[in-house]
């Protein structure tokens, strides 16, 4: 097998999660529209089993696992979304799933995790705890890790989301999605260069956690900033997998304030009457804050998932 996956990669996983996911909706809005000057199609991702993309990728990892693996469970560690959608992946296929989180995860997606099953250990939010959690479950427990997106199966189905996308719109100008650790965005560059090659690629990612941007415009990987954006899922910093494919197919990396994220969301709950988390609504935010260089196209935007902490909605922070 490959470092990289490629489009037949995305393809078989589309074949075999399809009967197991939710193809989601492509929404449009004339209103958006009319603000960004754009034709907008924004991928429904928050309409996702466990409410974000990273089910895909879950799913497709989780079903191929050997008998061997499946009899010794998964392991990962994740802030939320993708903890959540392996922890519904594992065990609703009878897999034990072990899930590290840290301590400043989100209530909500706390609680989500451990409704599907999970059996959750906690540490404190640094990357060395979370690893060292993660190893010991493993040394005791034999478990498969299944990393969040430095994985050669979630990256193939984290794609199908715009194999869907590209097949509803009949073709786009533009394709964008958020960055975080880069799964998503690497999946969507694939599919994209494969489906629509005359497509731009862009990564949207907020300007106090804007890793990836520097990552892309220096050449080489650049650590995380400390987690101070709202957008609690693009806090991660991209391995050498996915740096790999967006160094080769991604055209740009923008980057918002938080400020534009906030309206975005807004905009996105007022004007569409969808929920959406902060992290979905970045790459609206970067659209409408690049009007030049979306005005008159045909836009995808990939809206990555809705599991907003609903008892700490940030519209009334930035009023």
């Amino acid at each position: 097998m490959s470092f990289i996956p490629k489009f037949e990669d995305v393809e078989a996983a589309m074949q075999l999660i399809a009967p197991h996911v939710h193809r989601t909706p492509v929404l449009t809005s004339r209103q958006l529209d009319a603000i960004s000057g754009a034709h907008l199609f924004f991928k429904c991702e928050n309409f996702q089993k466990v409410g974000a993309f990273k089910f895909r990728g879950a799913t497709n990892a989780v079903m191929r696992l050997t008998d061997e693996q499946r009899a010794a469970g998964v392991v990962t560690h994740s802030s939320g979304n993708h903890a959540a959608a392996l922890a519904h992946a594992a065990v609703s296929r009878g897999v034990k799933a072990y899930i590290v989180m840290p301590t400043s995860a989100p209530e909500v997606k706390k609680r989500a995790v451990a409704g599907y099953g999970a059996e959750i250990t906690f540490c404190e939010p640094t990357l060395a705890a979370r690893e060292a959690a993660a190893a010991e479950i493993i040394a005791r427990t034999g478990a498969t890790m299944i990393h969040p997106y430095d994985n050669f199966f979630i990256i193939a189905g984290q794609g199908t989301a715009a194999m869907e996308m590209l097949a509803d719109i009949n073709g786009a100008d533009a394709v964008i999605a958020p960055v975080g650790g880069g799964g998503l965005l690497s999946g969507t560059a694939i599919t994209t260069r494969h489906l629509a090659p005359g497509a731009k690629i862009y990564g949207a990612e907020p300007r106090l956690a804007d890793d990836a941007a520097r990552s892309l415009h220096s050449g080489t990987i650049q650590p995380a900033l400390p987690p101070l954006t709202i957008a609690d899922g693009l806090l991660t910093s991209l391995c050498e997998r996915t740096f790999t494919v967006i160094k080769a197919s991604v055209d740009d990396i923008l980057t918002v304030a938080e400020e534009q994220i906030v309206e975005a969301m807004r905009l996105m709950w007022e004007r569409m009457k969808i929920v959406t988390e902060p992290s979905s609504a970045v790459p609206l935010a970067a659209v409408l804050a690049n009007r030049s260089l979306f005005e008159g196209e045909r836009v995808g935007i990939i809206v990555s998932g809705g599991n907003a902490d609903l008892s700490k909605l940030p519209f009334c922070q930035y009023a």
